[in-house]
């Protein structure tokens, strides 16, 4: 499958093309190479998906030698199955997309050529990850896509907040990557071998057995997985290490899109389900990945009830979503978390996309709250983040149609039902409620009611700007996250107020005039429509087209074809439920629409009112739990205290002291003594050459 080497290459040769192409080539030259690179990968990998839906053997395409060390070879291999092919689909399929849609978004910065050059580097990072016949090639994914989101989310480096989310994504991520190291480390000790299908067959051996760890005698394969699943949920962002996902917001808005959609973030999942042979052999570890998966997934979903910029309402559901995919894989539901991290590429990446559409029309307001009634405004972004949502919250008929969502996250829900773990199921749906509640809560408050747009000040700016009042120094490319901190008061969701918009400087004055304060919202360019409308039909279509695949007992054993733990008997079992329980997730759903829609249509004064009436509950999950106040108390304080120390006390008083600075004033001390003694006087010199001479002879007679 000589195909294989250009699906992955081909990003890297346009990044290394468009990261060195000379200013004077211009900008549509690094756009068109990586543009045509992605969109060529990606019809190369469709034909490579469709051929895995009917059922065929693993394909290893050798590179080249890597490492031959002792007892560690290493070889630089692509290997390509149903798990390979899923992954390959999602992430140039979205990552081509995503390079189309930032022509238009990006159309105005001057640093287009290294933008173009970074999504493309990122992309290969993800294709080398999931194409990885060993551990150590995916760890050179692993931190390759790590390395990649840093140079990304941090691409406005003259932006402090940019650079502090990207410090932040970079650090977390360390804490997730050494229990990687230490998973990998581990099972090289133990089986000998770095390679992947090598390790999975000799798992099944490797059970009762014990390893000595931190001076106790455990489980091996518990703690190798365990291991190993610290290094997700650094890359997934699951509870614990999940605070840099809504900063990585400060990036441009098609980053956001490829990070939470189709790379980065699906690394855990996909290692995961890799690698589930091991995790099989370990019940704990199992019931940890489930829990851990249900936590963050009803941890999210409370906080993107509350807040109001529109990128982090999406970010948090990213979060959530993920927590989905694990809590299926701790329940042995395989296919499904593969399934719904394949749908939730295209409904994802079409609501943040959407979500840039929205933010370009509104001059780069970001807060919800100063939008209303932009659906006759921008009908192309509204009828496409109307799919997404529809996508996101699982809208459909059993047996008849059903959006993406509907039967990849039901099939999450049932197949924890019917593996006996109903506490997890009760939680997924929980959160279908939450997640069709925020995800209509985005769409109310941003394509109905009045408009509420005279009170930003971007919309000031930008009506200005239009009578040459002033000039814009932001360019359509920029997204602007101060709202998000400018806004975040006690005074309670007062954006509901369908014709009046909160005070930002003013907590609990809620009456603004409203109206559109002589803005007329834009729909965007074509380069931008283009990828909303593709996208759409995935979020439309994938799940219907594809689910007897992922998720039927016999078809999904056909199509897997080993490349996961499928366990039949789960599908056999969901499709034995009571009817309630299947009809749960579609129930939950209607409740949070409805929710919604009474909340922030019929009742526009009610959230406001709950929000002062519960202010403890509401800035609870206004400041997302406080873990990064926790966090700061924790370890950020100590780290800076301990490195002001050693900065003062070791370096300057002690190394400093001691070291070159003591060393240049001894110098400088022998120096002024020694000038002393350059008098210029004849008998001076006699009587110094006069010592010299009895001092030798003495040293000599002494001798």
């Amino acid at each position: 499958m000589t195909s294989i080497l250009f699906i992955v290459f081909l990003p890297l040769a346009a990044a290394i093309l468009a990261g060195f192409s000379n200013k004077s080539f211009g900008a549509a030259f690094p756009k068109a190479v990586t543009t045509g690179a992605l969109f060529l990968a990606c019809a190369l990998s469709w034909p490579v998906f469709i051929h895995y839906l009917g059922g065929g053997e693993p394909v290893i395409t050798p590179v080249l030698k890597f490492i031959e060390s002792g007892d560690m070879h290493v070889s630089w291999s692509l290997r390509v199955d149903a798990l390979t092919a899923v992954m390959l689909v999602v992430v140039t399929s979205v990552s081509a997309l995503v390079h189309l849609y930032s022509w238009g978004y990006m159309s105005e910065d001057p640093d287009q050529p290294r933008f173009f050059a970074y999504l493309s580097l990122f992309t290969f990072a993800m294709l080398m990850l999931v194409t990885a016949d060993n551990l150590v090639q995916m760890f050179f994914g692993w931190e390759g896509v790590g390395l990649a989101s840093y140079l990304l989310i941090g691409f406005w480096f003259r932006k402090p907040s940019a650079n502090a989310a990207a410090i932040k994504a970079f650090v977390v991520n360390r804490v997730g990557d050494l229990g990687f190291m230490l998973g990998i480390f581990g099972t090289f000790l133990v089986f000998k071998t770095v390679s992947i299908p090598e390790i999975l067959a000799a798992a099944p051996h490797m059970a009762g057995s014990t390893i000595g760890f931190f001076g106790y005698r455990l489980d091996t394969m518990t703690v190798l997985c365990l291991l190993l699943f610290v290094g997700a949920c650094g890359k997934s962002a699951q509870l614990g290490l999940h605070t840099w996902l809504p900063d990585a917001m400060e990036g441009p808005t098609p980053v956001s899109a490829l990070i939470h959609a189709a790379t980065m973030v699906t690394a855990g999942v996909f290692m995961v389900c890799r690698l589930s042979p091991m995790f099989e052999m370990s019940p704990f570890a199992m019931h940890v990945v489930m829990t851990v998966g249900a936590a963050t997934c009803f941890f999210a979903a409370t906080c993107g009830l509350v807040q109001t910029d529109i990128k982090r309402v999406i970010a948090y559901s990213t979060c959530s979503q993920l927590g989905y995919m694990f809590f299926a894989a701790g329940c042995g539901a395989y296919g499904a978390a593969m399934f719904h991290l394949f749908t939730h590429a295209f409904f994802k990446a079409l609501l943040f996309l959407g979500a840039g559409s929205v933010i370009h029309a509104m001059h780069h307001e970001q807060d919800m709250r100063y939008y209303g009634g932009l659906r006759k405004s921008i009908p192309i972004t509204f009828w496409a983040m109307m799919a997404g949502t529809l996508a996101i919250t699982g809208v459909g008929i059993e047996g008849v149609f059903g959006f993406a969502g509907f039967y990849s996250k039901d099939a999450i829900i049932l197949s924890a039902w019917a593996a006996n773990q109903q506490g997890a199921s009760i939680v997924g749906i929980i959160v279908a409620l939450l997640t069709s509640f925020y995800s209509w809560r985005l769409m109310f408050l941003t394509f109905w009611g009045k408009p509420r747009w005279a009170a930003s000040e971007h919309i000031q700016h930008a009506v200005h700007d239009a009578h040459g009042h002033g000039h814009d120094d932001h360019a359509h490319g920029h997204d602007d996250h101060g709202t998000q901190a400018a806004h975040a008061h006690h005074g309670g969701d007062a954006e509901e107020g369908q014709g009046s918009s909160p005070d930002p400087h003013a907590p609990g004055a809620h009456e603004l005039p409203a109206g559109t304060g002589g803005y007329h919202p834009h729909e965007s360019p074509f380069p931008m429509l283009i990828p909303l409308i593709l996208l759409s039909v995935g979020a439309v279509f994938a799940g219907y087209v594809f689910h007897p695949f992922f998720s039927d007992a016999g078809a999904g054993n056909s199509y897997w074809h080993g490349a996961v733990a499928f366990h039949a008997e789960l599908s056999e079992a969901v499709e034995e439920l009571p009817t309630l329980v299947k009809l749960s997730a579609s129930i939950a759903m209607l409740i949070g629409l409805v929710s919604a829609w009474y909340a922030y249509i019929a009742k526009p004064g009610l959230p406001s009112a709950m929000a002062k009436q519960f202010s403890v509950l509401y800035d609870f999950l206004l400041h997302k739990w406080y873990f990064d106040e926790l966090y700061d108390l924790i370890f950020v304080r100590p780290a800076f205290a301990i490195g002001r120390w050693f900065w003062h006390r070791g370096d300057e008083k002690t190394i400093n002291r001691f070291g070159p600075d003591g060393s240049a004033w001894l110098v400088s001390l022998s120096s002024r003594a020694a000038g002393r003694l350059q008098t210029g006087y004849l008998y001076t010199y006699a009587f110094v050459m006069l010592i010299g001479l009895t001092t030798a002879m003495t040293w000599a007679i002494t001798r």
